[in-house]
């Protein structure tokens, strides 16, 4: 199979057609606490972003894959690799699955093929992952695939209660050489 696909999920480049999918991801106030969300993105911005979206990793310092279903042949969610530093070989991820499809393995399968995209073409050495301690399933979703915590950020997001901390993960690949 191709290196960003497997017999269910593919990952792909954002498209024009997924405007209205990201508009209401987007602007969901539900999931503006788990980013630095704090009003609403019009069509037009979402327009600009997804035009300028064919620029690399390597310029952006982020990159937006959408997960496709491809026995359903339908857009589930995105996963990004973001604060990319290439010196250092290390990138945060960020994913969202449509509740219409999450409990059903799909963000482990897309987390799996970003992790062999990052490791094995980017050659980074790790990834990370902030996440509120609240949410159990991403908590469990990363520490399935291998994640450990690693820190606690205290009082990081603003939540609806106060404050929340926030857990940061990490998954170490081991297999590159560390001397240059």
């Amino acid at each position: 199979m191709d290196l960003l696909q497997n017999e269910n999920i593919r990952l792909r480049a954002l498209e024009p057609e997924d405007l209205e999918l990201l508009y209401h991801w987007e602007n969901n106030p539900e999931w503006w606490e788990l980013g630095s969300t704090i009003s609403p993105y019009s069509r037009y911005m979402l327009k600009e972003y997804i035009a300028g979206a064919h620029r690399d990793i390597y310029e952006q310092r982020q990159l937006r894959l959408m997960i496709d279903f491809l026995p359903m042949n339908a857009t589930i969610g995105m996963i990004d690799l973001y604060d990319f530093e290439p010196h250092h070989h290390r990138a945060g991820i960020g994913i969202l699955i449509d509740p219409l499809y999450q409990k059903k393995g799909l963000a482990t399968e897309a987390l799996v093929l970003l992790e062999k995209y990052a490791f094995s073409f980017l050659k980074l050495h790790q990834l990370y992952v902030h996440i509120p301690t609240k949410n159990e399933s991403s908590k469990a979703l990363f520490a399935c695939c291998g994640y450990t915590i690693t820190g606690i950020l205290t009082d990081w997001i603003v939540a609806e209660d106060g404050y929340s901390d926030v857990l940061t993960m990490q998954k170490i690949y081991r297999n590159i050489p560390t001397e240059i």
